[in-house]
């Protein structure tokens, strides 16, 4: 059933995902977006300096713990809430789990109290395949698998996820869960493995690759994921949890020697570096669901998006080289410094 949205409260659309998503609905609808970002390490005002200007983009610099901006946003009459805003980085949150409680589950907390206080039509928790755990060879997560999180950080998406459903059960909340796959694509923070891999290959750097390299993912590009979630707030069920998979498995050894390939680099400088704890072994995402009752797809095989995703990257590099510095190099070196 579809519903009138009009004002899009996106949250952490400074973000990959979020960004891409904000610029992939401006492209195709007359709503106004409205988005909240606390810049944090991988919060970025470059991913949508192309549309700062936008007549129907606003931009307001906040934390979605913070309970009287959120309210007074929610106030202005919103139709929709997508929230993004997360920490999100595995490694991060093995040093430091206490950040990714306040933003992941307290924060979520504050988004759905303002949704049911102000009557917001739709709120969409943007999930991971990561709160379902670790898979063996063989099967794939459906919508109604065990959450069995094995990080602080998926530990914290989890409970936001418990949280958006106790709104609907508890008050009604039109509120939506999606679990997507890993994605990769424009904009990306370059401590994920796709652009870290370009990245370091097109400066000839070590490419540092935990354990083996055999632990794998569905990998789907952004946009497909943009086009999911877009579906899912016109005419998904509220309550429901829907999964979005591209059903395209490949270990991180793969991935870095697709990389390496297409940009002509050699395999030498691939280094196996000591694995992080509690290093999930395989996930992959079910996304029938998703697929039958809305009717979505990817549109996007792989083959050609990671040639889209490279070549990005390789005509960006001011805007990676920016973020490879400062801080982001202070913290690479602190995770991967003593293990080359």
């Amino acid at each position: 059933m579809g519903c009138n949205i009009g004002t899009i409260l996106v949250t952490g659309g400074c973000g990959f995902i979020g960004s891409n998503f904000v610029r992939f609905m401006l492209r195709k609808y007359d709503y106004k977006i409205i988005n909240v970002d606390k810049l944090t390490y991988a919060g970025n005002l470059e991913n949508l300096s192309d549309i700062s200007d936008h007549p129907n983009y606003e931009f307001v610099r906040g934390d979605i713990a913070d309970k009287a901006l959120i309210e007074g946003l929610a106030s202005k009459g919103i139709g929709a809430v997508i929230n993004f805003a997360a920490e999100s980085h595995v490694d991060r949150s093995i040093e430091d789990p206490r950040v990714f409680i306040e933003t992941n589950v307290l924060g979520t907390q504050v988004l759905l109290e303002a949704a049911r206080k102000y009557g917001i039509l739709r709120f969409i928790q943007i999930s991971t395949d990561e709160v379902y755990g670790s898979l063996g060879t063989r099967g794939s997560f459906k919508e109604a698998s065990p959450l069995a999180p094995n990080s602080p950080y998926s530990a914290s998406k989890t409970a936001a996820d418990l949280l958006v459903r106790a709104y609907y059960k508890t008050y009604g909340l039109a509120a939506i869960i999606t679990r997507c796959s890993n994605n990769y694509g424009p904009y990306q923070f370059p401590e994920k493995l796709i652009p870290l891999m370009i990245s370091n290959a097109l400066e000839d750097k070590s490419l540092p690759v935990y354990g083996d390299g055999m632990n794998v993912r569905d990998w789907i590009y952004v946009e497909d994921h943009c086009r999911a979630i877009e579906l899912i707030m016109h005419r998904g069920k509220g309550g429901e949890v829907y999964n979005i998979g591209a059903n395209n498995e490949l270990s991180n050894i793969e991935i870095v020697k697709i990389i390496l390939k297409k940009l002509n680099k050699p395999e030498s400088l691939i280094k196996f570096v000591e694995d992080r704890p509690g290093h999930d072994r395989r996930y992959a995402i079910d996304s029938t669901k998703l697929r039958n009752e809305l009717g979505w797809d990817v549109i996007y095989p792989f083959e050609k998006a990671i040639d889209r995703t490279i070549r990005w990257y390789v005509e960006h590099q001011d805007w990676w080289k920016k973020i490879k510095s400062g801080e982001y190099l202070t913290y690479y070196e602190r995770m991967y410094g003593h293990r080359l």
